[in-house]
C-alpha cells in the first residue's frame, strides 16, 4: 500500500497564471509559500525563520475558481498529490519540477480582504469553491417575555 497525500496551509505568492487547452480545460499554476517559524532550542542556538515554496497545479473547476478568487497574498488550504516530472532545457540538460497537483481547494482569507492591486471577489462562487460562512441576515424580533419561567 501507499499513499500519495500533501496537505498546506499558505500564502499564494502571485496571481494564478491560467491557460486554456484546445478542449477548453482550464489549468492554473501559481506558487504557495509554507513558512516554519524561527524557534530557539534548548541550548540557545537560534534556528531562523524558513520559507518553501511549491508549484501548486489546478484542473478544470478548481482552475476557474482561482481564476476568478484567488490573488497574490491570499491564505490558501489545499489537499493533494506530489508529482514529479522531467524535461530537457535549452542546453540539453535535464531538469526536474515537482508539482503539486490540487484535489480540493478552500480559501482562508477573509472575504472582504483584497490584496493590494487586485479585483474584490464577486458573490456567486463557482464550483470548487469553498463555501464561506454565512452572516444571519434576517433578525429574529427581540421578545420581551418577562413572564418566563426559565430555569437558567
Amino acid at each position: 500500500m501507499s499513499v500519495n497525500k500533501v496537505i498546506l496551509i499558505g500564502n499564494v505568492g502571485r496571481d494564478p497564471e491560467v491557460r486554456y487547452l484546445d478542449s477548453g480545460i482550464a489549468v492554473a499554476s501559481l506558487p504557495l509559500a509554507t513558512t516554519d517559524r524561527a524557534y530557539t532550542l534548548a541550548n540557545g542556538t537560534q534556528v531562523p525563520e524558513r520559507t518553501e515554496w511549491h508549484n501548486l497545479v489546478l484542473w478544470r473547476g478548481l482552475a476557474e475558481t482561482a481564476e476568478k478568487y484567488v490573488h497574490k497574498g491570499d491564505k490558501l488550504y489545499v489537499e493533494g498529490k506530489i508529482r514529479t516530472r522531467s524535461y530537457d532545457d535549452q542546453t540539453g540538460a535535464k531538469r526536474y519540477v515537482t508539482e503539486i497537483f490540487v484535489d480540493s481547494m478552500e480559501m482562508l482569507s477573509p472575504r472582504g480582504t483584497v490584496a493590494p492591486g487586485a479585483a474584490a471577489p464577486q458573490p456567486g462562487m463557482s464550483q470548487g469553491a469553498p463555501a464561506q460562512p454565512m452572516a444571519q441576515s434576517q433578525a429574529t424580533p427581540a421578545q420581551d417575555n418577562t413572564t418566563d419561567d426559565l430555569p437558567f
